[in-house]
């Protein structure tokens, strides 16, 4: 059974950082491209950024710059560090496993970035 802790989330003022965690279980977690997405309220889910199995990295044009990817293999464990948020980052945060069709979805976690 695959399954997904996510911690992180949280309330941050504007300008603030957050670091997001998602562990892994149930998969073999180095061969899978891991990836960060986001829901906005009334908004459609976005991919935020992902990092394949060899370590390349994609982000969302909005977030170059401010956040980081990465992956530690021995932990099975993503992150996404969040730096200068801004409140257009406030979201649920979900982080998804995808290989060869395979999809597999945490229940995410929230961001809101306020003052």
């Amino acid at each position: 059974q695959v399954q997904f802790v996510e911690s992180g989330g949280g309330l941050v003022q504007p300008g603030g950082s957050l670091r997001l965690s998602c562990a892994a279980s149930g998969i073999i977690f180095n061969i899978y491209t891991m990836a960060w997405y986001r829901q906005a309220p009334g908004k459609q889910r976005e991919l935020v950024a992902s990092i394949s199995s060899i370590d390349s990295t994609n982000y969302t044009g909005s977030v170059k710059g401010r956040f980081t990817i990465s992956r530690d293999n021995a932990k099975n464990t993503v992150y996404l560090q969040m730096n200068s948020l801004k409140p257009e980052d406030t979201a649920v945060y979900y982080c998804k496993a995808q290989r060869a069709g395979l999809n597999y979805w945490g229940k995410g976690t929230l961001v809101t970035v306020s003052s």
